[in-house]
């Protein structure tokens, strides 16, 4: 019940005359709203500071505070109060002005007609009406815009600490693919040093051979990746010759008898087989097979021609055709550096693409040009915080320590027992004080990790 009490529209008349205040109660009482009288301006005031009144019906001539005046107050106080006039037609002036100072929704003149009085009341609680449900969907948007507001700042903190999360794996895993490929790479120099041991040939000769083939491939402009692959292909397109007896290794290419010539040929195809179950290492795999090929043809496992030798494996030819051609790989004669370049020349359009001779040049010439950035010292003389500019190997080409590697107390120590251990005069080459904040190359940066020293003389 107390409730619907609250729930009925209430409506406030106000008139000094008692009689028609008696006749609009008979007038609304059966329409079931809860009706509110007063005899005056100020008792009207009173009631609307204790009750909650929907609308407020007021006579225009009231004794002291007229109707314009009082609706004004209502207005003032109550603007959510629907507000109505009362007035005779000869209060035409002053319906004016209520209607300028109090807003009233509507005047209706007297006498009144019943029907006229009914409708425009229930238009007058419509409105009211309306307006509460305008109010309470106005609030309601509000409280979810700030429920809103606030799960949008709940979740803009939590993905920017997600994301802070996200950032700070993505920069471990990063840093754990770099080290791993530096380690990577490691073992494949190690690995081609102890080939080396086994090929007998001059110690550090296939990583002459990498460092060309990569400067090429820069020159040449043909990425990253490409560079990287002709790098290691450098490192390993001796691989396959692990498995030649060892008088066949000795001797010189123009040396060999036929017999001898066909089982050194199948050494690519082995190179390509022990490298191919590994993903990384594909590519280097089919530019080891491919290095001996020529654009005319002539070349082996497969006579390719033209565009169907890859670029990569021109580019390995090229350079290590450059050093073995000095070293007395390829004829009984050592060549001289201009010699080998004059033989690189020579297989210009038929062994190689005119644009890989190119590259070679460039690559020859960029050498020649670059500053020194490494300087000779004993090893003895190593201090921390050094940076190794060229690998460190055994005499025997062993790998002890890679390029780029960063000394630290502990292997200086241990190069400095050896060096005393073996009695043996180590030198190395180390970087220039101005080279040494240079960005390394791929693969033999400061964090590539360093082969063990041997504890006995290797």
């Amino acid at each position: 019940m107390m409730q619907e009490e609250v729930q009925r529209p209430v409506l406030l008349f106000v008139d000094d005359e008692a009689a028609i205040l008696s006749a609009l109660r008979r007038l609304f009482r059966p329409e079931g709203y809860r009706i509110l009288l007063a005899e005056s301006a100020a008792a009207g005031l009173a009631i609307l500071e204790t009750e909650p009144v929907d609308l407020v019906v007021s006579d225009m001539r009231m004794p002291g505070m007229d109707g314009a005046q009082f609706l004004e107050q209502v207005r003032l106080r109550w603007p959510q109060v629907v507000r109505m006039l009362l007035t005779g037609y000869a209060d035409i002036g002053s319906t004016i002005a209520a209607i300028n100072r109090g807003e009233i929704h509507r005047y209706i003149a007297k006498p009144w007609e019943d029907h006229e009085m009914l409708l425009s009341v229930r238009d007058g609680l419509d409105r009211r009406r309306l307006q509460r449900e305008n109010e309470a969907l106005q609030a309601l948007t509000q409280a979810q815009n700030e429920e809103l507001r606030r799960v949008n700042d709940s979740l803009a903190s939590r993905v920017k600490a997600r994301t802070q999360e996200l950032e700070q794996v993505n920069a471990m895993l990063e840093k754990a693919y770099a080290q791993l490929q530096d380690n990577f790479l490691l073992s494949i120099r190690v690995f081609s040093g102890l080939m080396e041991l086994r090929l007998g040939g001059n110690a550090g000769y296939s990583r002459r051979v990498a460092e060309l083939a990569r400067r090429i491939a820069r020159e040449m402009k043909l990425g990253p990746q490409l560079e990287q692959d002709v790098f290691v292909a450098g490192l390993l397109h001796e691989v396959g010759k692990i498995g030649l007896p060892d008088a066949l290794l000795g001797k010189p290419l123009s040396a060999l008898s036929a017999e001898e010539l066909g089982r050194y040929r199948r050494h690519t195809l082995a190179g390509e087989a022990a490298l191919m179950p590994l993903e990384q290492l594909r590519r280097a795999a089919g530019y080891l097979r491919s290095h001996h090929e020529r654009v005319d043809g002539k070349g082996f496992p497969d006579g390719l021609s033209g565009e169907a030798v890859p670029l990569g494996a021109q580019i390995l030819a090229v350079a290590s055709d450059y050093h073995a051609a000095q070293s007395g790989r390829m004829a009984q004669k050592r060549y001289s550096e201009d010699e080998a370049r004059a033989l690189i020349h020579g297989g210009r359009g038929t062994r190689y693409e005119a644009q890989v001779v190119e590259g070679f040049d460039a690559a020859v010439r960029a050498l020649a040009a670059e500053p020194p950035a490494d300087r000779l010292i004993a090893a003895q003389d190593v201090q921390p915080g050094m940076v190794l500019a060229r690998d460190l190997t055994t005499p025997r080409g062993a790998l002890l320590l890679a390029q780029g590697h960063v000394f630290d107390a502990r292997v200086v120590r241990q190069i400095r027992e050896y060096v005393q251990r073996e009695g043996a005069r180590l030198t190395l080459y180390v970087r220039n004080d101005e080279a040494a904040g240079r960005a390394p190359a791929p693969g033999t940066g400061a964090g590539a990790g360093a082969a063990a020293l041997p504890s006995q003389g290797g």
